[in-house]
C-alpha cells in the first residue's frame, strides 16, 4: 500500500519553507497531497485556483506530487483522498503548540490519521506567508522567498 501524505495549508502563497517540506518528505512518502484549504478565519490575498496552477507548475515533472483544493475538515479530507499521514512543517516552539491540538483532533476524527512534524530548514524558518503578504502588500521584493514570481496585485 503507497504511503500517502496530505500537507495541508492556506498556501497563501506557498513559500520557500513549504517547498522545502514538500521535497524533504518525498524521502518518506510515496505520494504527497499539496491540499488547499478554506481557512474560515482568514481572508485569501491570492485566489486559490491561482495558488493552485503556481503549486502545481512548479511539480509538472513529479508525478508524486499533486495539488488539490477542499473544504471542510481537513481528517476528512485526507479519508476521502486515502491520506494516512498529515505532513506539517514547525519553525518553532509556538508552531507545535499550535498544531498539536489540532493533531490529536484530527487523529479523534480519523483514527487511522497519522501527523508526522519535520522541523524547517534553519535557513527558511523565518519566512511565513503572513509576512510575505505584507512585504508584497506594500510594494516590497519577496523573490527570495518564493519558488516562482508573486503575481502582481490587483488595483
Amino acid at each position: 500500500m503507497p504511503r500517502t501524505a496530505l500537507f495541508p495549508g492556506s498556501f497563501d502563497p506557498f513559500t520557500n519553507g513549504h517547498l522545502d517540506i514538500v521535497q524533504r518528505g518525498m524521502a518518506l512518502f510515496d505520494h504527497i497531497i499539496i491540499a488547499i484549504g478554506t481557512n474560515s478565519s482568514k481572508q485569501r490575498y491570492l485566489p486559490v485556483e491561482q495558488m493552485q496552477g503556481l503549486i502545481a507548475g512548479l511539480f509538472e515533472d513529479e508525478p508524486r506530487v499533486s495539488v488539490r483544493t477542499f473544504k471542510g475538515l481537513t481528517a476528512e479530507f485526507a479519508r476521502e483522498t486515502g491520506a494516512a499521514f498529515l505532513l506539517r512543517g514547525l519553525r518553532n516552539s509556538p508552531d507545535f503548540e499550535y498544531e498539536k491540538p489540532i493533531a490529536y483532533g484530527n487523529q479523534h476524527i480519523n483514527a487511522r490519521l497519522e501527523t508526522v512534524f519535520l522541523l524547517t530548514s534553519p535557513t527558511l524558518g523565518a519566512i511565513s506567508s503572513t509576512i510575505i503578504r505584507d512585504i508584497h502588500r506594500f510594494g516590497g521584493n519577496v523573490e527570495a522567498f518564493l519558488p516562482f514570481p508573486m503575481p502582481p496585485l490587483a488595483h
